[in-house]
């Protein structure tokens, strides 16, 4: 019973982040037309506010996020066109992360680093922990093999670090960049102040909701090892 207890204990503290940060999302995608303009639009006028006119606005599949490689703000679909309350934030959230860039903020840069190093080296992670069991009994060396496995799980758990790692990023855009913003230019509705606070703390811990899911790769890989 106790086991099962602490299972479920540790499943809902992973899913239960993520869960509540669609949920938040999506309670305030309606009234779908609540602001006369859209996410985009309104990317576009804090840009250009800002003198970041050089800033493209897209529209992507790949999730609301902010490209400092291609200097561009990309949101999904239903930010993009949308005019929800949720729009709106989500929008200036990520004009947050182009004036941190424009401002030459350190923990953005710090970000963005690694997050080009995650993708390789949990590609790497990953291919230790398989052939580490392999290696090990070719080379009849067991200490090699432990090595190599340990080396592999740190390096796949630098995902999780790293998502961790650019939380003071994403509630400065949150909180130091969007809220400011939204209230200097008189954007939101007065009532949708405290509801703007809860949408930019949700979109601040999206990436804490992907660190605890990586969890799950992680323990994932070691089940199969287990095997």
């Amino acid at each position: 019973m106790a086991i099962l207890l602490g299972i479920a204990i540790v499943l809902g503290l992973i899913f239960l982040p993520g869960l509540w940060v669609q949920r938040v999302l999506k309670r305030y995608s309606e009234p779908a037309d609540r602001y006369p303009g859209t996410g985009a639009e309104l990317a576009r006028h804090l840009l250009d506010q800002h003198e970041l006119r050089s800033v493209a606005v897209e529209k992507t599949e790949d999730g609301d996020h902010y490209d400092p490689n291609d200097k561009a703000v990309r949101l999904t679909p239903d930010k993009y066109d949308g005019r929800s309350l949720t729009a709106i934030t989500v929008a200036a959230h990520e004009v947050g992360h182009a004036i941190q860039d424009q401002q030459g903020y350190g923990p953005l840069r710090l970000r963005s680093y690694l997050v080009r190093l995650a993708g390789p080296l949990q590609k790497l992670g990953a291919g230790v922990l398989m052939v580490s069991p392999f290696i090990g009994a070719l080379t009849r060396v067991p200490q090699l093999g432990v090595l190599m496995f340990v080396g592999g799980f740190l390096t796949l758990a630098t995902t999780t670090l790293v998502h961790f790692a650019t939380l003071p990023t994403e509630f400065d855009a949150s909180f130091g960049r969007a809220l400011p913003i939204l209230e200097r230019h008189r954007i939101l509705k007065p009532v949708d102040r405290p509801h703007a606070h809860r949408l930019l703390t949700a979109a601040a811990l999206t990436y804490v909701a992907a660190s605890l899911m990586s969890l799950l790769n992680i323990a994932r890989w070691w089940a199969i090892l287990r095997r």
